[in-house]
């Protein structure tokens, strides 16, 4: 406001000076047009005099001085040859000096002419104009006309003055406008800069507090939801460490009391020994299989995921990862069915991923189900698509929590075992095959997780056809 209200001071300066100047100039050229207006009269008048022989051209000079009709407004003098000024229309004598300024410009121009503005000793402005008459005589040798200009002074003292108040004017609506403006935004943008650097050194509770509906208050809203999704995302960033931490702690802790037994027993204990170790390798891998889901997140945020894709049997694929599980849900008292199909079309694809995918998602299954609980795993060709169905009759998600299931290290469910990012890790994986990972879920009820995969076309044997689902829409082409 300093800097704009600094500006337009100094702009106004100068405009008012300008504008001084150039009134100035153009009333006293109107005054001085007029006076010249009247000497050229007057001396037409006396050019009139000097043709006419009966005339006495110094007589009428001086009739025309002490007779002049516009004396009430301009006062007429004549000067005589040495300078001196020896009538006016006034008819007081002139107390000034001999030889006037104007009078000597008017001796030294081509016009015969001069001009001058000057104070008298009683402090009066006035405008003198001479004209050198060319007539011969042998008495005067110019006329000055002589005005005063102090009703001009005046009348311009008006003029500058109102400007001087519209100026005034416009400086108190800049300060008012620039307090508003400070107000409603130079005010609130300082603060959001403040509560951004709050933010940003980790200070997640603070808000923004703007009611207006304005672009300013839709910032400030905008600001606050980002402070929201930081929160939620720090929030869920800690509880992904805890949840790690835990999870990496569960076989890590198993691994080293297995280890202290068996160092414990000595190696004739054969049976104990042959357990212990099934259980190490068990935990061992199951370190692995975490540390190479968080290295395969980390490389999908970095953008650094990459596919080996070829053509590939899905089916293969699905059945390695239902006989990988399929011992365990024996020994959880848990129940995996498979509804096995003869043949699917090819896919294009990276095999090793689409079967992690598979592992991710029964592992899902399994781990949010009780002992009793069924998990089926179905797959099937659709049109120009292969689904993958994985149910189970599992505790469920809650409504709130299904749109965020997918997102990165978001549990809906903190009781069960897992880091979080395992179904956001699948999902991209199967986004980057150009399918799709829908979830269908309903609490207390269980869980419905769908993957598409497109068919490739261009390798495949088979066309699909509007065959009704279970019957697999497969009929040899040609």
């Amino acid at each position: 406001m300093v800097n704009t209200l600094g500006l337009i001071l100094l702009l106004l300066i100068v405009l008012n000076i300008g504008f001084a100047y150039s009134i100035k100039n153009y009333y006293y050229s109107g005054v001085r047009q007029a006076v010249i207006s009247s000497v050229d009269s007057n001396f037409k008048l006396i050019q009139l005099y000097s043709n006419d022989p009966t005339k006495n051209i110094s007589s009428e000079i001086r009739n025309l001085v002490e007779s002049y009709s516009e004396k009430d407004t301009i006062e007429l003098m004549s000067i005589d040859f040495n300078g001196n000024i020896t009538y006016t229309s006034s008819g007081f004598p002139y107390m000034g000096e001999s030889n006037p300024p104007d009078y000597v410009q008017a001796l030294n121009s081509a016009d015969g002419k001069g001009y001058h503005v000057g104070k008298l000793e009683t402090g009066e402005k006035y405008m003198a104009v001479t004209s050198l008459i060319t007539v011969t005589n042998n008495q005067f040798s110019a006329l000055r006309y002589m005005v005063s200009l102090e009703q001009v002074d005046s009348l311009l003292l008006k003029l500058v003055l109102l400007f001087i108040g519209v100026s005034i004017i416009i400086v108190l609506f800049v300060i008012i406008s620039g307090s508003f403006f400070i107000n409603s935004i130079v005010r609130p943008v300082r603060e959001m800069g403040v509560t951004m650097r709050k933010i940003a050194a980790g200070d997640m509770k603070v808000r923004m507090r703007w009611d207006s509906q304005d672009e300013l208050g839709e910032l400030c809203e905008t600001i606050n939801y980002m402070a929201d999704e930081l929160s939620n995302s720090e929030q869920l960033k800690n509880e992904f460490i805890s949840s790690v931490s835990h999870e990496l702690r569960t076989p890590l802790t198993a691994i080293q009391g297995w280890s202290e037994t068996i160092l414990s027993i000595g190696v004739n204990d054969t049976e104990t020994v042959k357990k212990g170790m099934r259980v190490i390798s068990n935990e061992t891998e199951r370190l692995s299989d975490m540390v190479e889901e968080l290295l395969d997140f980390s490389r999908i945020q970095n953008g650094r995921f990459k596919l080996v894709k070829d053509k590939m049997d899905i089916l293969a694929e699905l059945e390695e990862a239902v006989l990988i599980y399929t011992e365990r849900a024996k020994r959880d008292g848990k129940q995996l069915v498979y509804e096995d199909m003869e043949m699917l079309p090819i896919i294009y694809g990276d095999k090793n991923r689409i079967r992690q995918v598979f592992i991710n998602i029964i592992d899902n299954a399994l781990k949010y189900s009780d002992a009793g609980d069924t998990v089926t795993v179905t797959a099937q060709a659709v049109e120009h698509k292969i689904v993958v169905t994985v149910e189970d009759t599992g505790c469920g998600i809650a409504e709130k929590d299904l749109p965020r299931v997918k997102e990165k290290f978001y549990k809906a469910n903190n009781t069960r075992r897992g880091s979080g990012i395992g179904l956001a890790v699948a999902s991209e994986i199967i986004a980057m095959h150009d399918g799709t990972l829908t979830i269908e879920s309903q609490e207390n009820v269980g869980t419905k997780v769908v993957i598409t995969l497109p068919i490739d076309q261009g390798t495949n044997e088979q066309t699909i056809t509007d065959f009704p689902p279970e019957t697999g829409g497969i009929t040899e082409k040609g």
